[in-house]
């Protein structure tokens, strides 16, 4: 028999239409395994957890069959209490999966530390800004006879002297003491 005629014949046909049948009964089955072991249409809605504590945010998502993963929380929101949820991700509302994790970024305890920078001998003008690039504040300015106008000759934190280097939390009020331009009497 040649290759035409078997192409041709009954028998060809008959094998391709039971192999497309097997494959036709073989896709229906398999999804119909997939829509019962993913919970196919099966959604849970994520709670709006901002400004909760952990321990609530925790409640919460167990109560909604969710899963609470804390990630980094570096930026302090005044706005907010300490150790409370900032950011949640998927946002509020989201369907999702049972189990699924929702990611929460917490708001630290405090401001983090900055080092102060060296001031000393510099004016106003430039201490200033310098300061506030930093997100420290310009607290209290004292002038003292020196010749230097307006020339930082200390610096001070809660009426503390403070050095180059020491470490502060950021939007702290560092005070100068400045010179006022007259000369010291002696």
């Amino acid at each position: 028999m040649s290759i035409i005629k078997f192409l041709v014949s009954k028998t060809f046909f008959k094998q391709i239409l039971l192999a497309i049948v097997a494959l036709v009964v073989f896709c229906f089955l398999m999804l119909q395994w997939l829509k019962s072991s993913t919970n196919h249409g099966d959604f849970e809605t994520v709670p709006d957890l901002k400004g909760k504590s952990i321990s609530v945010a925790e409640i919460e998502l167990n109560e909604n069959n969710l899963v609470m993963q804390i990630q980094d929380s570096a930026n302090f929101n005044p706005d907010y209490p300490k150790f409370s949820v900032i950011e949640q991700e998927p946002p509020v509302g989201a369907k999702v999966k049972k189990n699924r994790k929702i990611y929460l970024t917490l708001n630290p305890s405090g401001y983090r530390k900055v080092r102060v920078p060296n001031l000393l001998e510099s004016t106003l003008r430039q201490a200033k800004p310098t300061l506030e690039a930093l997100d420290f504040k310009v607290g209290k300015l004292t002038y003292v006879d020196n010749i230097g106008k307006d020339v930082v000759l200390k610096m001070q934190h809660k009426g503390k002297t403070i050095k180059a280097g020491d470490m502060l939390p950021k939007t702290e009020k560092i005070d100068l003491v400045l010179g006022n331009g007259n000369r010291p009497t002696n």
